[in-house]
């Protein structure tokens, strides 16, 4: 079925109000920015936003009917009904690929998937709150640059990054690379995706030939000026080509989508017949891509004990690695662990605001309030300075900026002036649920926590359950298969002094589990920020 949906500009209401027509808008504008839109997958190959295109048009439907007193329930994909509630409480709820444990490997979540029972719900897709590659843009960008300054003494000019996808999330690493000053080389198998990348900003060059793409990245290293270089390839022959050849990049890294029949494209295979086989023989499939992600990790970890820093990049690739038969693929560590946590014991995440009127002087207004409450946080001065001159918008116009406790609140009471002044029209505020309390994934964000509370669950129910308790607009609890459970939310700006109120609570509340998740862990910054910050039991109740 092909259906072109864009979310709508302007100030015209199809809903009963901003809150839900704004949510309206963030549904559209994940399928604007989508990678498969007819097949309503946003990003992974298989997160969509809604189970099935009936769901879609049921799930309009009814937030167009929605009054501000009501709250929509959406399971998996799928509206299920609309219960009274309050003006204060979530004007939708949903819990989005949620599976018992014992059901929730790869094989028997598909089977419930293709049963039409559930979704992969990715963390921002099924909760309509993507934004394109500018979503995970900043934190990429922040992982790079905090690699230069542990390993290179501040600077990655004249240095090289070879990574591999460049997707819908994956494409911000060519961008990201390039702003940081390094020489960035991007390898994907599917060059309609480095062409969208091309079109949209994200990538500056596009080129089939290694030896081609080599010598684009060496004029670079050797000017000192980043650039950005989309190699149409299989990462994992790209990087064993690097061994044999005796060339070690400066940081390697992977976001590739890795999960071994949904999105993995193994050697000797035509793209043609990785897709025929994942419908007539997955088990083959399965065995081809774990042939590959084999060679493709056993390389990464030659080019580590050379010096070269990697680090994976939250897809998992180490994880089947391990199951394909690589031993030592969690010796490659996790970017997070490396060098973002730090960053969420301050309660500091991929904070993001979406102009729904479309209007991007909108978000330029709102960059100019940033310069001017922040002055002294010269990481988002930088930051909104840099993607001001770099980002193009894609869908609806939105910025991403990391934040933490206080600033976000700061930020949102500020904005939500200026739409009660009619300066901007609404916006919607929202986050990745890669965040500092909304994710467990004991591969990723809280891998290796200091108190081995990897695998604990329940700081993402937590947040949700508080986000739902402070009125946010819409909060969501997902499941990534057996290897994550996370919690998103939007609250939005419209005005009044309600959606003030609303988001004085949400920005402060969301942020602030997520210090204490790292203090209870034992984190001496998070510690003492939540006794700084009057966070905590310790803190609330002295004697």
């Amino acid at each position: 079925m092909s259906r072109k949906i864009t979310a709508q500009r302007g100030s015209e209401l199809r809903c009963k109000g901003w809150r839900q027509e704004a949510i309206l808008r963030m549904l559209e504008n994940n399928l604007e920015n989508a990678e498969n839109p007819d097949q309503l997958v946003i990003y992974m190959a298989w997160a969509k936003a809604a189970r099935d295109w009936v769901s879609f048009d049921q799930t309009v439907d009814a937030l167009k009917r929605l009054e501000s007193n009501q709250t929509l329930v959406m399971q998996s994909g799928k509206p299920v009904g609309i219960f009274p509630s309050q003006n204060t409480t979530p004007v939708v709820l949903m819990a989005n690929g949620n599976v018992v444990g014992g059901w929730a490997g790869d094989d028997d979540y598909r089977k419930l998937e293709r049963a039409g029972l559930t979704v992969m719900p990715g963390m921002t897709a099924a909760a309509w709150q993507y934004i394109g590659s500018q979503g995970i843009l900043q934190g990429t960008y922040e992982t790079f640059m905090s690699a230069a300054r542990e390993h290179f003494s501040g600077s990655l000019a004249g240095r090289l990054i070879v990574t591999g996808g460049c997707g819908g999330m994956s494409g911000a690493q060519p961008l990201a690379g390039q702003l940081a000053g390094a020489a960035t080389l991007v390898v994907e198998v599917d060059e309609n995706k480095i062409q969208r990348r091309l079109d949209s900003g994200y990538c500056q060059v596009l080129t089939y030939e290694l030896d081609e793409a080599l010598a684009l990245c060496a004029n670079a290293q050797r000017a000192g000026k980043g650039i950005s270089v989309g190699l149409v390839g299989n990462i994992a022959e790209v990087l064993t080509v690097l061994v044999e050849r005796g060339l070690t990049p400066d940081i390697v890294t992977d976001q590739t989508i890795a999960e071994p029949v949904n999105g993995y494209f193994p050697l000797g295979v035509t793209k043609e017949d990785v897709v025929s086989l994942r419908q007539s023989d997955p088990e083959k499939l399965k065995a081809l891509s774990y042939a590959t992600i084999r060679q493709h990790v056993s390389a990464m970890l030659t080019l580590q004990e050379r010096g070269a820093i990697v680090f994976e990049y939250g897809n998992n690739l180490r994880k089947y690695a391990s199951e394909a038969g690589v031993s030592a693929a969690f010796e490659i560590r996790s970017f997070i662990e490396m060098f973002i946590r730090p960053l969420f014991c301050q309660g500091i995440g991929p904070f993001r605001w979406i102009a729904v009127s479309g209007d991007p002087q909108d978000i330029y207004k709102i960059d100019g309030l940033v310069l001017e409450l922040f002055p002294g946080n010269q990481r988002i001065v930088d930051w909104i300075k840099t993607a001001r001159d770099n980002v193009q918008f894609t869908g609806l116009p939105a910025r991403i900026g990391w934040m933490g406790y206080g600033e976000r609140k700061k930020l949102a009471l500020a904005v939500n002036q200026l739409v009660a002044e009619g300066k901007i029209g609404p916006i919607a505020f929202t986050r990745d649920h890669l965040d500092s309390g909304s994710a467990t994934l004991p591969h990723r964000e809280t891998e290796n926590m200091s108190d081995g509370s990897d695998a604990i669950a329940d700081w993402p129910i937590l947040n949700a359950l508080l986000n739902c308790g402070s009125g946010a607009d819409l909060v969501a609890v997902h499941s990534l298969g057996n290897w994550g459970v996370s919690a998103g939310v939007t609250t939005v700006a419209t005005g009044d002094q309600d959606a003030a109120e609303r988001l004085s609570r949400v920005m402060d509340n969301d942020t602030g589990i997520g210090i204490l998740r790292h203090a209870s862990a034992g984190y001496e910054t998070a510690v003492d920020l939540a006794r700084e910050s009057g966070l905590g039991i310790s803190a609330q109740f002295k004697d």
